[in-house]
């Protein structure tokens, strides 16, 4: 059995038939290569969105490793944020729509340049929170109004102990609600648990 359908083993076959899938999950915990495989089990045409920046060597060594075990068939769309945007002009016959991740989507939207920061440099909570809801919510309109299945993966953070810093808490609040706007737009919702999907909603 090839690692695709070792994967996706035990999950319910999925038509072409719009949806929204949601995987959510900690670290390494087998999210992207479960999304991944489920998007080729559904059709060789995909749009994949990435939302890492490549800001040290240690993010382009990730990177690149990613990009390797990727179909080379598969378009590709560096959007570290204005997603919907991005992917409104490049999705054009795309049947799957692959978002990976909405964690450094969130991150993107608090601390890239002149995002989400006060004059005095500091990080203006409301403006951020402003800015992350607004490009979940456009996001989760585009997806109602088109064709193609959408899946999304996210961390989900808030399993561990509350952090000691203010930045800290500030993030895992906004992920958790990103998380939790997508996951009420989303047909399915799995969480991954050292490499196992387990359905959660749908």
């Amino acid at each position: 059995m090839s690692p695709a359908g070792a994967l996706a083993e035990g999950i319910e076959v999925l038509t072409l038939d719009r949806r929204c899938i949601l995987i959510l999950g900690g670290a390494r915990s087998g999210k992207s290569r479960f999304a991944e495989n489920l998007a080729g089990t559904i059709s060789g045409k995909v749009l994949f969105i990435a939302t890492a920046e490549a800001l040290d060597e240690e993010m382009k060594t990730r990177i690149a490793e990613h990009q390797r075990q990727r179909p080379s068939s598969w378009q590709t769309l560096e959007a570290p944020t204005d997603v919907t945007k991005g992917i409104a002009a490049r999705i054009g016959d795309a049947e799957i729509v692959l978002i990976d991740c909405l964690t450094l989507l969130v991150s993107n939207l608090m601390l890239g340049e002149e995002r989400g920061l006060s004059e005095s440099g500091g990080l203006d909570t409301k403006d951020a929170e402003n800015r992350v809801v607004a490009e979940i919510e456009t996001l989760a309109e585009f997806i109602q109004k088109t064709s193609a299945t959408f899946i999304i993966v996210s961390n989900e953070v808030g399993l561990g102990l509350v952090s000691e810093n203010r930045l800290g808490r500030v993030y895992c609040d906004l992920l958790g609600r990103a998380n939790q706007l997508i996951a009420r737009y989303a047909n399915e919702v799995y969480f991954m648990v050292a490499g196992i999907p387990m359905k959660v909603k749908g």
